[in-house]
């Protein structure tokens, strides 16, 4: 069985979006198709052999948009807990090995961007976050095997 995954509102809607900018470009591309082979021999027709290699990645892409959205668990704020961070909040954290005060925002897996500060609620540190409420500590392990440790500062959405 497929792994629920949790989004926010505006992160489903752009899988929405993609997913239906990918069947307009499996449009354009049967004529692709079509028109390459109207160039004659396939056995040497680049044109043709690019476009049946692009439609077997459209072909991907739409069956996994379709699978995430198949398995997408919209995260509606009237389920939520507002002062436990989860998927949509806004997190306040301490790090205690260097004092430094950092702000993460937890996102489904689909929207992270970490440079930005949107950590997927799937990450090591967006899952030691995700469940907590302001003044607790929480511990995750980076990918290198470092650990750290987190104060929870503040949870806003």
């Amino acid at each position: 069985m497929a792994e629920i995954k949790n989004y926010t509102p505006a992160e489903f809607a752009e899988l929405q979006k993609e997913l239906e900018l990918y069947k307009v470009k499996r449009e354009e591309n049967k004529k692709d198709i079509s028109t390459a082979r109207s160039y004659g021999d396939l056995s040497e027709n680049s044109e043709y052999d690019e476009a049946k290699q692009e439609q077997g990645k459209i072909a991907a892409r739409i069956a996994e948009l379709e699978h995430m959205i198949a398995n997408a668990h919209v995260m509606d704020e009237s389920e939520m807990d507002e002062g436990v961070a989860n998927v949509g909040s806004t997190v306040e954290v301490r790090r205690l090995e260097t004092g430094k005060v950092v702000t993460y925002t937890l996102v489904g897996s689909f929207g992270a961007d970490p440079l930005n500060g949107k950590i997927s609620d799937e990450s090591p540190i967006g899952a030691a976050i995700k469940g907590s409420r302001a003044g607790e500590t929480v511990e995750f392990t980076a990918p290198n095997g470092n650990t750290f440790r987190l104060e929870i500062l503040n949870v806003t959405r």
